[in-house]
């Protein structure tokens, strides 16, 4: 590692996530199987604070219901929060998608804007989701940053940040962006199998050798 560049060394990590083919919560896939940025936004507000394990479920009673705006904007919020149990907090996300499902009607033309700073405007919308969204739904170059791609890119010895707003901030500025879409899913699931928030298993690791073990 020691005779590597950061570019070599940020390429050997994330050819080593992707040849480790680490397998992948049924929800990831499912987030990967829509080609919808509403889709994706409406997922993504249900998982927050939410493991896959149950987001997934709910998830998919939730599609049930409807798949587009103008089926949430017209939906009851209680039977919304009926199908969405128990993600956490799950009476105020039901409330959120109807009122944003709304306002994308009214005032959007029932699209999605293809904007983070649109998107963080709707209430219950952060950067997180905004960016996971834009790469996601849109298939754009951005940085979804949640806990694992902190913690991870901060025990690699990438960055040093104290939080994932900042870790995106400096992510955009350092990482190369082909990799922008794909990192979110590479590390989400790493972090869930492998480099994990306490006693990492680091050696099952495919990226040990090029990991300073930081955090």
């Amino acid at each position: 590692m020691a005779n590597l560049s950061e570019e070599e060394r940020i390429e050997k990590i994330v050819t080593g996530l992707k040849n480790a083919n680490q397998p992948r919560s049924e929800f990831v896939h499912l987030m990967d199987s829509f080609n919808d940025p509403y889709l994706v936004l409406i997922a993504c507000i249900l998982s927050l604070r939410t493991n896959d394990k149950t987001t997934y479920p709910a998830t998919l009673r939730m599609l049930k219901l409807g798949r587009t705006p103008k089926d949430f904007a017209n939906c009851d919020v209680k039977e919304l929060g009926k199908a969405i149990y128990p993600v956490g907090f799950y009476a105020n996300k039901a409330r959120q998608i109807v009122e944003l499902s709304k306002e994308l009607v009214e005032k959007y033309n029932s699209k999605v804007p293809p904007s983070i700073e649109e998107m963080v405007k709707f209430n219950g919308v952060g950067r997180k989701t905004a960016n996971l969204v834009m790469s996601r739904g849109f298939n754009l170059p951005a940085i979804c940053v949640d806990v694992h791609v902190h913690r991870i890119f901060n025990r690699l010895g990438y960055v040093k940040t104290k939080n994932p707003e900042e870790t995106e901030f400096a992510l955009r500025e350092k990482l190369p962006e082909k990799y922008w879409i794909d990192i979110n899913t590479l590390l989400v699931t790493h972090g869930q199998n492998v480099c994990k928030p306490t006693k990492p298993l680091c050696d099952k690791c495919p990226i040990s050798e090029f990991c300073k073990k930081l955090i």
